[in-house]
């Protein structure tokens, strides 16, 4: 039998210099885990519209021969004068993973951290927002210890999300009094008004409807977005691969409401949601939130809709599972930097562990 042939790493700035074998490394985990973030088309529209030029950029790539057995995408960037790696991802990301394949774990990540650490030095490394209970965060976990780091995980936000089964008139009846008695009250209210609810799923007129999400997104409380071709980036792609569901919530003409799900590999994900406040008493945005549920129950038939990140009490209304989304950071212990990174956390750790807990109020008092 001839010798396996060696490992080779290879370092990519921009995910359209990937060799085919990595593309489809990254579509197979794309489907497999239902989530947009770990393909190819979500990293190409992260480093076009928000790292477009900086240099920090790399796609770690460890393969054998032809095959591509792990891709770990980074960020490499200097604050003051510590150099600090973390993963490729920012508050638009509701996922992050090293790319694996079946035939890879930790003894290949902690190739590429190696390498990482060759090309970069560096005092920590930070990997942000994950699944806790995936193979890619225990190998990850593993990995880092094998290439001398000393990881600490940590909470970052929970995540609502149902897995669905039945028809839509039976999840409607399991929501709570006040939200079907609003969808009925604020539906006759909206239509005698003029009031119409849109789904668009791309088109020739795909532009003029995202300009209505903007506008929308504008009169609303949301923060501006920094990086403003990100949302229709994403919105463009996904309408050609069949994915986009846009709603729309108009009032004699007028965008009031808008919502951007997205619905792929059997999985419904709310990216962004917006109302304009002058029209709040219409409640738009619980009507269109209804009308695409409706849809993605009744015609996609999704096997799950997830609200990604956070733990705004609305999404309780909505939902009925929740699971969290956890990081790590890893120190250098032989960087000086990273040293004190290190014990910083030990402390930091061990203080909140004495900090008594503080009183829960009784669940069923009345809250203010």
């Amino acid at each position: 039998m001839p010798p396996s042939p060696p490992f080779q790493i290879e370092r990519h700035v921009h995910p359209d210099t990937l060799p085919e074998a990595a593309r489809q490394l990254l579509a197979q985990a794309e489907s497999e885990t239902g989530y947009l973030e770990l393909g190819l088309d979500w990293w190409r529209n992260l480093v076009d519209q928000v790292y477009a030029g900086e240099p920090g950029l790399a796609f770690y790539l460890l393969r054998r021969g032809e095959q591509v057995l792990a891709i770990l995408p980074m960020r490499c960037a200097t604050s003051g004068w510590q150099r600090q790696h973390s993963s490729l991802s920012n508050y638009y990301s509701a996922i992050y993973a090293p790319i694996l394949h079946a035939d890879a774990g930790a003894a290949e990540l902690a190739q590429l951290l190696r390498a990482l650490r060759r090309a970069h030095g560096g005092a920590s490394l930070r990997f942000a927002p994950m699944d806790p209970q995936s193979r890619s965060y225990a190998a990850l976990l593993q990995a880092l210890r094998q290439a001398g780091l000393r990881p600490f995980e940590y909470f970052c936000f929970g995540n609502w999300f149902r897995a669905c089964s039945g028809s839509w008139d039976e999840y409607l009846q399991q929501r709570p009094g006040p939200v079907r008695s609003t969808i009925k009250r604020a539906g006759k209210k909206f239509s005698a008004a003029g009031g119409t609810l849109e789904l668009v799923t791309g088109g020739a007129h795909l532009e003029q409807k995202l300009a209505a999400y903007t506008q929308v997104y504008g009169a609303s409380w949301k923060v501006p977005e920094p990086y403003p071709g990100f949302v229709p980036g994403l919105a463009r792609y996904c309408a050609e691969r069949g994915w986009l569901r846009l709603g729309i919530a108009w009032l004699n003409g007028q965008p009031v409401a808008a919502q951007l799900w997205i619905v792929a590999h059997g999985r419904a994900n709310i990216y962004k949601l917006a109302y304009d406040e002058a029209y709040k008493a219409y409640a738009s945005g619980t009507l269109l939130t209804a009308m695409l549920m409706q849809h993605v129950l009744e015609q996609d038939g999704v096997r799950e809709v997830d609200y990604l990140i956070g733990d705004d009490p609305y999404k309780k209304a909505w939902m009925d599972q929740r699971r969290e989304r956890w990081g790590i950071v890893a120190y250098n212990p032989a960087s000086p930097a990273g040293l004190l990174g290190l014990l910083r956390e030990r402390a930091g750790r061990a203080l909140r562990r004495l900090r008594p807990l503080k009183p829960q109020p009784d669940a069923a008092a009345p809250q203010d």
